[in-house]
């Protein structure tokens, strides 16, 4: 099957013939989660993710999103009002959200908002979207998330740099983490596995 998918270094994925916009680990709330705990994060931290989610439905044009887990970070605070606000504006885009240890709301809020659920997997055709990648692989192909991958580049003498990727081996694609609040899994590759660095609006191949 020739499928093609393309990488933005806005952190997502577009499935072209499924015209459909794959993503992870946007955690929405978590700047407002940790303003409650005397944390001072910026509201507009998570206002530009947001912002990069609208320019990638502007520019892709999706017949549906596939959120791969970890949409919502805890409970609901501030934020999640402002997404259902962003929601109505793209209320007749199919939303899929593959549940993720992090998506902790009640049932009836994400029905509210629309959005489709799936409590481990979703299939279609041989691709498997999945939040955390399984021990024992089922076959096929499985996007997932979770892991926030990242890849370490050095330099001259110990200079290095820390850039999240796209982190592909023979059976798996780990999407980095969407949301830039978040830390990174610095992988370590093996020779067969393929690696895209994302720096500034760029998406580079490392291996």
């Amino acid at each position: 099957m020739n499928q093609h998918f393309w990488l933005h270094p806005h952190r997502a994925l577009y499935w072209e013939e499924q015209k459909s916009l794959v993503l992870s680990d946007l955690h929405f709330g978590k700047t407002g989660h940790f303003r409650k705990a005397g944390i001072a994060v910026p509201q507009s931290v998570y206002k530009e993710d947001l912002q990069r989610l609208v320019g990638l439905i502007q520019h892709f044009k999706p017949m549906q999103v596939i959120a791969v887990g970890d949409l919502f970070h805890s409970h609901a605070n501030l934020e999640l009002e402002l997404f259902k606000r962003w929601r109505l504006d793209f209320e007749h885009l199919p939303f899929h959200l593959v549940l993720g240890n992090h998506d902790i709301l009640h049932e009836k809020i994400y029905h509210d908002m629309q959005l489709t659920l799936w409590q481990d997997q979703l299939h279609i055709g041989p691709f498997s979207f999945v939040h955390e990648e399984p021990a024992t692989h089922p076959g096929g192909f499985t996007f997932s998330g979770h892991l926030h991958p990242g890849i370490r580049l050095q330099g001259l003498g110990k200079q290095s740099l820390r850039l999240p990727c796209f982190y592909f081996t023979q059976t798996t694609c780990i999407l980095p983490a969407f949301s830039k609040f978040t830390g990174l899994a610095i992988v370590q590759p093996d020779a067969c596995d393929k690696v895209f660095a994302i720096a500034e609006n760029s998406v580079l191949p490392i291996q």
